[in-house]
């Protein structure tokens, strides 16, 4: 066996799945999804073929051929905490087309059920999160990055509920029988109140952004090529259509940095509370949390980045999860670039000294595992979700910046137009990025040291703090905190939440617990609408034992499930005393069906790690 990948059972002397037309019949009773997959190979294959799958039940193979034989498997009967469970398929002479049926189970890792009392409507809701090894907890598949596909997909749905995905929308029809190629019966599938949602996607794709969503869902148009999805009813869409009004002029700045959007359109869709991240870049169709929408278009920046992922993680793609840094390092870059066009330098000077105080509280996380804090880590047997974080996101961005200011801003930009042009559709690791770089600038290998920024752990000595007159004194305010200094309410009158999450990051965490109180009798962060400024503040008071704010961390754990306020609140609890440790165990218990299976198996793992 040639593994390709360190998370994925995928033999690189095989053949990978190029197509993949699925028929998906959505059980909401049984949050279940009953299923087939017609997938064709890249090139013909004979004897046995690995699939990665996770928690699926497999009922049938067979060849596309008329008649259809069936095609031995076995699905191994001990899965691995990591990978799941290797599907293994015995084909005969030049297979290039089978078919598999199968049903995903109600724990699968890329789906959250949300019931009738979940969600805003009253109506039931599911959506897809397969980042960054979960589509085989949806259908059988070679999940890795690696491995690009085009796809057709059939939905299945009550007629009362509509659908999207990460795909052209071809129609919304009736079912008929031929759809489903044995996903189950033909009375179920044409049952009465059942419809098709139909959707095409031609340009290949790494499997994890295959992405789709059911339920009460209503849209508004923004621009020509995007618009607007939601569950939440009239008010969230018209609150998500004034946050992103400024969509379409990102999508052309976007443009006339990087070269054409090759994606068609570029739509959002707001999903409930309980998705685990910010955004996700699913190409056509990005997935966004509510607390993006903040009021003041500061949220247009998670936008941004999504939308920069368009040119950096979907049209390349890194080829492991290995290689994460060439998607998130060079799309956080991008995300600036868009954002310093769109709302400033100073703005851009902003997040990118919220990222800088991002990358350095990382060193302190993996303080004990410093393989994490490179930019090439090793990861077999680890899961990508475990070790989450900043790095690849700071640390690639960082690198870039400094290769940016060795050649200057023309030459960069000039070089990084023709990367994205020479590897557009294609999946790279590392060394055909570097062997890229070496190639387009001569001698870069000399005026900067490569090996220590991919393989070296820490930060770089040549990385840099950014500078702009905001962001100096904000770090001059947050320090004069120390000593007691609480900014006047002249020198906070024009911050937005941006500021105050940069001013509540830079603060020393050894203050007392009258500092935070002050503080927030005066300006009233822990009430903050803004998640970004209310979880730095809860951050601050959990450890000097304000008790006061336990109602509010309790809620903001209750009501959010996103992953960035998740790990950090639940952390900080269960680093305090048996009483904190203790609070961090019953809000999770009460909590945990709340958050989809990816969110809940990291807050498991932090209450675990901490006792």
């Amino acid at each position: 066996m040639a593994p390709v990948d360190p998370h994925s059972y995928t033999d690189g002397a095989h053949p990978v799945t190029a197509h993949a037309a699925l028929a998906f019949y959505l059980d909401f009773s049984a949050s279940a999804i009953h299923a087939s997959a017609l997938l064709t190979l890249s090139a013909p294959h004979s004897g046995d073929l690995l699939l990665d799958t996770r928690a699926l039940a497999v009922h049938s193979a067979s060849t596309a051929t008329d008649p259809a034989h069936p095609i031995p498997f076995a699905l191994a009967a001990d899965a691995d905490p990591v990978l799941g469970s290797a599907l293994t398929l015995t084909l005969p002479p030049d297979t290039t087309s089978f078919l598999l049926t199968f049903s995903t189970s109600p724990a699968a890792s890329a789906l959250q059920w949300l019931s009738p009392p979940q969600t805003a409507s009253g109506l039931p809701f599911v959506f897809s999160q397969c980042q960054s090894i979960h589509a085989r907890s949806v259908f059988p598949c070679h999940d890795t990055p690696a491995a690009r596909i085009t796809y057709s997909l059939l939905l299945n749905v009550p007629a009362r509920l509509s659908a999207v995905a990460a795909a052209r929308h071809v129609a919304r029809r009736d079912p008929v029988p031929s759809d489903h190629r044995g996903a189950c019966d033909d009375a179920l599938w044409c049952a009465p109140g059942r419809i098709v949602e139909e959707f095409q996607m031609a340009q290949c794709v790494p499997p994890y952004l295959f992405a789709f969503a059911a339920g009460a869902i209503g849209s508004r148009d923004l621009g020509p090529r995007t618009r607007v999805y939601a569950e939440g009813g009239d008010t969230l869409l018209d609150d998500a259509a004034r946050e992103f009004a400024g969509v379409e002029d990102m999508v052309k700045v976007g443009e006339s940095l990087f070269g054409p959007y090759e994606w068609e359109r570029f739509d959002l869709l707001v999903l409930p509370p309980s998705f685990p991240y910010g955004g996700m870049e699913n190409p056509r169709m990005v997935f966004l949390t509510p607390t993006v929408i903040k009021g003041d278009a500061a949220g247009a920046q998670v936008v941004a980045h999504e939308l920069a992922h368009s040119w950096t993680g979907n049209l390349i793609t890194n080829k492991t999860n290995e290689d994460f840094w060439l998607n998130e390092g060079f799309t956080t870059y991008a995300e600036r670039r868009i954002v310093e066009v769109v709302q400033g330098e100073e703005r851009a000077a902003l997040n990118m000294g919220i990222g800088w105080r991002g990358l350095n509280r990382m060193m302190e996380r993996f303080k004990d595992n410093m393989e994490f804090t490179k930019l090439k880590p090793k990861m077999a047997g680890i899961d990508p979700d475990d070790v989450y974080s900043e790095v690849p996101y700071e640390k690639g961005f960082q690198f870039l910046w400094r290769i940016e200011r060795q050649i200057g801003r023309p030459a960069f930009d000039e070089f990084l137009k023709k990367y994205i042009a020479t590897f557009k559709f294609q999946s790279i690791d590392t060394e055909t990025f570097l062997e890229f770089l070496k190639a387009n600038v001569p001698g870069i290998e000399n005026q900067v040291d490569l090996d220590v920024w991919i393989e070296g752990t820490g930060i770089p000595p040549d990385a840099m703090e950014p500078d702009s007159a905001t962001y100096r004194k904000i770090c001059t305010l947050a320090a004069e905190f120390k000593s007691g200094k609480i900014p006047s309410e002249d020198e906070v009158a024009d911050w937005s939440g941006q500021e105050w999450e940069l001013y509540l990051e830079n603060l020393s965490k050894d203050v007392e617990a009258s500092q935070v109180i002050a503080l927030d009798e005066r300006y009233k962060l822990s009430e903050s609408r803004d998640y970004e400024v209310k979880v730095a503040f809860l951050q601050l008071a959990i450890p000097t034992g304000c008790r006061c704010y336990f109602n509010e961390v309790e809620k903001c754990l209750k009501q959010v499930g996103r992953m960035k306020y998740l790990r950090p609140l639940y952390s900080s609890l269960a680093k305090c005393s048996e009483e904190e440790k203790m609070l961090a165990k019953r809000i999770f218990s009460e909590a945990h069906e709340f958050y989809h299976p990816i969110a809940r198996s990291v807050a498991e793992s932090i209450l675990s790690k901490h006792g």
